[in-house]
């Protein structure tokens, strides 16, 4: 099984790369291939400049890896309760080449935070829209306090209650 994995955050330190990393290598046997949103450079979007410009390459090759997979594991990060801008924006270039951006690929949403929201508000709101994206989402998972029970050093939960969530997350791809 070939899953893609990526946080929705620009940050060279993502937490939310880390915790989608992480889940996606529970997966027994997978082949796991994180992406970084940064390699997909699209302008800021707006209808005149896709006129001009057609189809953004970056947006392009988002779709193509989204593709390539047999899963996905995305962990969204929140910026004022809504999607990371960045994010935002290829997704919308993405759309306007294919609406189902997500491919009905088997999906586990995430979303952490430092704080104890855990990211809940972008995560209700990728779940309540993926249907309209082809998103086909096996299991959801908001993590709180993230640096409370996730050892960035070495890339491990700290957890046990977090780390049963994300097994049963993880499990759920291949159910």
């Amino acid at each position: 099984m070939k899953i893609i994995a990526f946080g929705a955050s620009t940050s060279s330190t993502s937490i939310n790369k880390a915790l989608a990393t992480y889940t996606a290598n529970l997966v027994e046997g997978a082949d796991v291939k994180v992406l970084d949103i940064n390699d997909f450079q699209v302008p800021m979007f707006n209808e005149d400049l896709e006129k001009e410009i057609g189809k953004s390459e970056g947006a392009q090759a988002f779709l193509r890896e989204l593709g390539d997979a047999d899963a996905l594991v995305i962990s969204f990060a929140e910026h004022n309760g809504h999607y990371a801008a960045a994010y935002k924006n290829l997704f919308d270039w993405a759309t306007r080449i294919d609406r189902e951006v997500y491919q009905n690929k088997p999906a586990v949403y995430l979303a952490t935070s430092p704080g104890p929201g855990g990211a809940q508000s972008v995560l209700a709101a990728a779940q309540g829209s993926a249907s309209f994206f082809g998103g086909n989402v096996k299991a959801a998972v908001s993590v709180p306090n993230f640096y409370d029970v996730f050892d960035m050093e070495n890339g491990t939960v700290t957890n046990s209650d977090v780390e049963k969530q994300l097994k049963e997350a993880a499990a759920a791809l291949t159910a």
